[in-house]
């Protein structure tokens, strides 16, 4: 199989009130064709991603 979707060291950094909140810190991810996946957030609540995210 290949991947689909590969990811190295995603960071996410939001920036409020003068200071930086850091949401994701170094995620690696690889999807391969055929696979299914999710992601779920400490309330095990599903995170939407938009294709935004990842550029």
């Amino acid at each position: 199989m290949h991947a689909i979707i590969e990811i190295k060291n995603l960071k996410k950094i939001f920036n409020a009130d003068n200071k930086s909140v850091i949401a994701v810190d170094g995620i690696d991810l690889v999807v391969h064709a055929g696979e299914i996946f999710g992601f779920l957030g400490p309330n095990g609540a599903g995170i939407v991603l938009r294709r935004a995210y990842f550029a």
